[in-house]
């Protein structure tokens, strides 16, 4: 019997993001005997992999130097040669490169997919970062698109035909992330949620493009305008470079007691159901996997108007948009919020069923799927 097919999924780096949690929930959920997984990353990979639950995938790491590395499209085909994969599956701009190398070497099935930009282009309209997309455009059988926004972008601007775009939305583990029965869950430091009576959450890579400074400026703002402050708590998961500059906005405003900076947590879905409100302030993002776990947990979700947030959230119906960068707007529609427990409750529930009908994960993975066995028809 010939084992299934070699799906190669080649990234940038495979660590703790919204895109590699996509690629884990959806290795996870493809039938475990139609498909085998590689995952090629042109620097490395993290302990993120143990989420991973299928026996035999494997990674492989080419070490990627700083600037012009030359080197890695020689290291990048030697490990496609030997793998020999019936599909390469490149995930945004910076692993797109790697189609060059998939092409030159015959691999048959080529497809792209593209989750969100940056904050050195966050619409698109990068002339040098169009030029390569649009030289690889021939060279892609499919792309997928994990918005319509993207979707809408690829066409537009890159110039792929329609046909040749599929737009997947991320799927949820909806019994992982459910809404909180009963008392709130009892986390953070000792004493941290005793009297709380709002807790905003927020959950992401702290980096430029997702502008938690925003969050943290209209939290204090919140401070300044509610009648009881000392009832407001904010918890922030995830780390990275925007950490200390929030930290000293908290600092210098006295709130220390009242913020919690979680870092990186496995226990994400029980922080979540600690949380009342959900927010997130990115100044770019394609489908955000953040946005639809707290939908999952029920939660009403405050989003900047970008990407494919709009596509999620539904004012007045599952939470509220704001302008990005707009502190001072984020901080009147945490107001309403705060002033509205009805509202946060009836929002949150009208956000658990849409996870329900729209975002499963089996649904997610079954797409995917259809796009893969398309290609190997092709073949």
């Amino acid at each position: 019997m010939s084992a299934p097919p070699l799906v190669a999924h080649v990234v940038y780096h495979f660590g703790i993001g919204g895109m590699e949690n996509g690629m884990v929930n959806l290795i996870n959920h493809l039938p475990a005997g139609r498909f085998r997984h590689a995952i090629i990353s042109l620097t490395d990979h993290t302990d993120f992999r143990r989420r991973i639950r299928r026996d035999g995938v494997s990674f492989h790491d080419l070490h990627k130097r700083p600037g012009h590395d030359f080197g890695l499209y020689l290291r990048l085909a030697v490990v496609l040669r030997q793998l020999r994969p019936a599909i390469v599956h490149t995930r945004n701009l910076n692993a797109l490169e790697a189609q060059f190398v998939a092409a030159a070497l015959r691999l048959p099935g080529r497809v792209h997919g593209e989750h969100g930009r940056d904050v050195f282009d966050l619409v698109g309209r990068n002339w040098k970062y169009n030029l390569l997309r649009r030289a690889a455009r021939p060279l892609v059988q499919r792309y997928i698109a994990v918005s319509r926004d993207l979707a809408a972008w690829l066409t537009d601007t890159v110039g792929v035909r329609p046909q040749r775009v599929t737009q997947i939305y991320n799927g949820v583990d909806s019994a992982r992330f459910r809404p909180r029965d009963g008392e709130r869950p009892g986390i953070g430091p000792a004493g941290f949620l005793a009297g709380a009576r709002l807790v905003i959450g927020s959950a992401g890579r702290m980096v430029a493009v997702k502008d938690y400074p925003t969050l943290v400026r209209a939290f204090i703002g919140l401070h300044a305008m509610v009648p009881d402050p000392q009832g407001l708590r904010l918890i922030l998961v995830g780390d990275g470079p925007d950490r200390h500059p929030c930290r000293q906005l908290i600092e210098a405003a006295g709130l220390t007691e009242q913020v919690w900076f979680a870092g990186n947590r496995d226990d994400v879905p029980e922080l979540m159901r600690a949380m009342d409100l959900f927010v997130l302030p990115s100044l770019g993002e394609g489908i955000s996997n953040t946005i639809l776990e707290a939908m999952a947990t029920g939660l009403p979700v405050v989003a900047s108007r970008v990407g494919g947030n709009p596509e999620l959230v539904h004012t007045g119906a599952t939470g509220s948009l704001f302008t990005a960068g707009d502190a001072d707007a984020l901080a009147r529609l945490l107001l309403e919020y705060a002033e509205d427990a009805a509202r946060r409750q009836r929002e949150g529930a009208a956000a658990r069923a849409r996870v329900e009908r729209e975002f499963a994960l089996e649904r997610m993975a079954a797409a995917y799927q259809a796009v893969y066995e398309g290609l190997l028809r092709a073949q």
